[in-house]
């Protein structure tokens, strides 16, 4: 089985680092590494908090993964414009 606390720590650690790294001026808010790690530490934990049953943070996590989807999305379209 998967131990949600090392999915958990993996995607809460992509957050913070994103937070961060933005806050600070190193990424941009539309950058594609800030929307990855956004994305991809999101879905860790949505993923960390269904393993443990805990649907507050599933949704939370799950909507914060799903407007990083988009925003990576839309810069794809309008990359390809």
């Amino acid at each position: 089985m998967f131990n949600s606390t090392a999915i958990a720590t993996t995607g809460v650690a992509m957050l913070l680092l994103a937070f961060f790294l933005n806050l600070f001026g190193i990424l941009k808010q539309n950058s594609w590494t800030y929307l990855l790690l956004n994305f991809f530490g999101a879905a860790l934990s949505c993923y960390a908090s269904w393993l443990i049953n805990f649907l507050p943070f599933v949704i939370l996590e799950a909507t914060w993964a799903g407007v990083a989807g988009v925003g990576a999305g839309r810069k794809l379209f309008l990359q390809n414009k």
